[in-house]
């Protein structure tokens, strides 16, 4: 059996907000530590049948890059949820409405228009 193990350190100032995040894994292309401005992750704890998350970013992490990395993140739950639906209709039809949903958001907070 294959195992990968990822690794993410934080580096605090005295009030406990990040001042750098690096992750590194021993299963990409290269193990070396990598830099991160903000990190969603997301646990999920079957034996209370609730989710457990960590959610951080370091203080220079600019706000129209903020805007763009919760866009991505919608988009891309909605990918790995279709994926985890196994086709499931009902699972499409509520992950179009986020995809409306997200390009609603895309258009109030003007995330689409500053990557050009």
């Amino acid at each position: 059996m294959k195992k990968a193990e990822i690794k993410l350190q934080i580096e605090l100032d005295e009030t406990n907000v990040p001042n750098t995040i690096t992750w590194s894994s021993n299963d990409g292309e290269s193990s070396d530590e990598l830099p991160a401005k903000a990190m969603f992750l997301a646990l999920w704890d079957s034996a209370y049948k609730n989710s457990m998350r960590i959610d951080l970013w370091t203080k220079d992490m600019p706000y129209d890059e903020m805007k763009r990395f919760f866009y991505e993140t919608l988009q891309t739950l909605g990918d790995s949820f279709l994926r985890s639906s196994g086709g499931d209709p009902m699972a499409e039809k509520v992950i179009a409405d986020l995809r409306d949903y997200c390009a609603h958001f895309a258009d109030k907070m003007e995330v689409l228009e500053q990557q050009n």
